[in-house]
């Protein structure tokens, strides 16, 4: 997996680090910037190691259990720079769960798929209000440009969600709007 590659290299970028604490990072840390799902951390480690990008050593501190603790190797480094720069110009269409849903609008009841929209927009204001609160808490902070530009596109997409489903909403019911571009 390219994306699981470029995410745990990046993520060793400034300094070793052990399984648990790169799997945390990811759900904790970059979770709040960008939607990244983790299964097992440790499958994507060993093949990184297979694949000499990374190097993992065995720390033991008293009587605690040993940990692998993972490095990037030049090799490693090399291979993020590639990763993370043919990610830039990588333009996918976005998926959004809703779009499975309306395709298959024409088999829901009018009023139920009208009401799960209502909700959905209802939830999308929350999250609107959330992506507003972690900028500002941002900027307040003088965060790094790059954590800024991440909640910033986040917002962006939200309010492009919540004017869709607002619009799609108003024109429900609506026969002569059935045919409608949105």
């Amino acid at each position: 997996m390219v994306k699981q590659d470029l995410i745990i290299l990046g993520l060793l970028q400034d300094g070793p680090k052990h399984g648990y604490e790169i799997k945390k990072n990811i759900a904790k840390v970059m979770g709040l910037y960008t939607p990244v799902i983790t299964t097992s951390i440790y499958y994507p480690l060993k093949n990184l190691e297979e694949r000499k990008l990374i190097t993992r050593t065995t720390s033991k501190t008293g009587k605690r259990p040993e940990k692998y603790i993972y490095s990037l190797t030049k090799k490693g480094d090399q291979e993020f720079q590639k990763l993370v720069n043919q990610n830039f110009l990588v333009i996918q269409r976005p998926y959004l769960n809703l779009d499975l849903s309306l395709y298959f609008l024409p088999s829901v009841k009018p009023l139920i798929a009208k009401r799960r929209l209502e909700n959905r927009l209802t939830n999308l204001k929350k999250i609107r209000i959330w992506n507003r609160k972690l900028k500002t808490l941002l900027e307040k902070k003088n965060s790094s440009y790059h954590l800024l530009a991440i909640a910033e596109h986040s917002l962006n997409i939200v309010d492009m969600e919540i004017r869709f489903t607002a619009k799609l909403i108003a024109t429900m019911g609506n026969k002569k709007d059935a045919n409608r571009t949105y």
